[in-house]
């Protein structure tokens, strides 16, 4: 399975999105009879994709319109919603800054503390306008938020790192006990990120609802570059997915797996499901909407790092509503809009009528299924050829 690299040594190949193609099945099905909901935690929610928790994507408006058109958008209790009162007066400070002074920028505003006060503030926000209220934070203020999040109404409760994993050495801080975390909690609990079937094996023991696979796929984040670690988000899927249905084999419990990152249009959803997503996490393509704060920018999770940023802000445009991007009509021709029509017709054409079903479909290793006959796209830079 490995190659020789060198003297002694020998790497795995690994693939992403743009390496792979689906193979049609033997019969077809009309899209409009196929059923693309996810189960989470007991409740069933029509679209399988889940809004990033980045301050440029998600606010308490974009959330509640999230949940409005049937999916979960998670707020970041790390970020600016809960640093700053008036959150729309930062934001409109690093979307209109040039791009040589945003990551400085972005690290001086978010050296501003976390206000307790507005984790509760933020969610009884969400709840009163009807939305599912989903919530992130880093690990070492997990402990801390959580209790804050569930006395405000939180649906969910998110623990999210750039690498998280079960054992955490530190002599500098108490690191969080995942398996008593998990266990305290009164909401569900999703753990990430991860790429390999050992740590999601181990994840999955902890007792959470959830895992959410990916290491630095994500458009504006620079972990792959700067710290040179990541596994393309295919294989990563496959062996996250391999670990949900061993434990599932041993213990009864299914634990839904979400890829986090990675995917620019709705072939690349449809390919994350093939790979063996029960949902997916998209951070970009919601950025683009008329409803997030970012208006058209879009900045990485750990860009406001103080030592070392891992991300950077980036200009995406605003190309639609929310609900086109879901739904459509779609009006630009890349895949970035009506993504569950997509899911929806592709899932026709594979001949399956669950998201589990899709599990098993046949995947090729087809580098070339991105520029076949598509010569004149790329030239003139429109549909796959952006």
């Amino acid at each position: 399975m490995a190659e020789w690299i060198g003297i002694g040594r020998r790497a795995r190949r690994c693939y992403g999105f743009d390496e792979i193609a689906l193979v049609p099945g033997k019969i077809t099905i009309n899209p409009e009879e196929v059923d693309t909901s996810w189960e989470f935690a007991g409740k069933k929610f029509s679209v399988p994709i889940l809004a990033a928790a980045m301050d440029g994507v998600v606010d308490v408006n974009f959330a509640v319109e999230m949940s409005r058109l049937g999916g979960i958008a998670v707020l970041n209790l790390d970020g600016i919603q809960t640093r700053y009162e008036n959150p729309q007066e930062v934001l409109t400070e690093i979307t209109t800054a040039n791009a040589t002074e945003a990551t400085n920028l972005i690290q001086k505003i978010y050296s501003a503390p976390i206000k307790e006060k507005l984790i509760g503030k933020r969610i009884e926000q969400i709840k009163s306008k009807g939305g599912y209220a989903a919530v992130s934070c880093i690990p070492q203020n997990a402990s801390q938020f959580a209790p804050i999040a569930e006395e405000a109404g939180a649906d969910c409760f998110v623990v999210q790192s750039t690498v998280t994993t079960v054992k955490h050495i530190s002599t500098q801080y108490q690191a969080l006990d995942l398996h008593k975390f998990c266990k305290e909690r009164k909401i569900p609990v999703i753990i990430g990120n991860c790429v390999t079937y050992d740590v999601t094996l181990e994840l999955l023991e902890t007792g959470c609802s959830a895992i959410l696979v990916g290491v630095g796929p994500g458009t504006s984040c620079t972990t792959r570059g700067v710290l040179g670690i990541g596994v393309p988000q295919v294989t990563a899927t496959i062996d996250c997915a391999q670990a949900r249905d061993f434990y599932y084999q041993k213990t009864g419990k299914y634990i839904p797996i979400i890829t986090d990152g990675g995917m620019r249009r709705g072939g690349d959803v449809c390919k994350a499901f093939a790979c063996g997503a029960d949902a997916v996490m998209i951070g970009s393509a919601f950025a683009r909407a008329k409803e997030a704060p970012g208006k058209g920018f879009h900045w990485g999770m750990a860009t406001s790092h103080s030592n070392l940023p891992r991300g950077t802000r980036i200009e995406v445009g605003v190309s639609g509503t929310l609900e086109q991007i879901l739904y459509g009509p779609a009006t630009v021709d890349d895949g970035s809009q009506n993504l569950m029509g997509a899911l929806a017709t592709s899932m026709g054409c594979l001949g399956v009528r669950t998201i589990k079903e899709m599990h098993f479909v046949e995947i090729i290793i087809a580098p070339s299924i991105q520029t076949e006959g598509k010569l004149f796209q790329v030239i003139q830079r429109v549909g796959m050829g952006k």
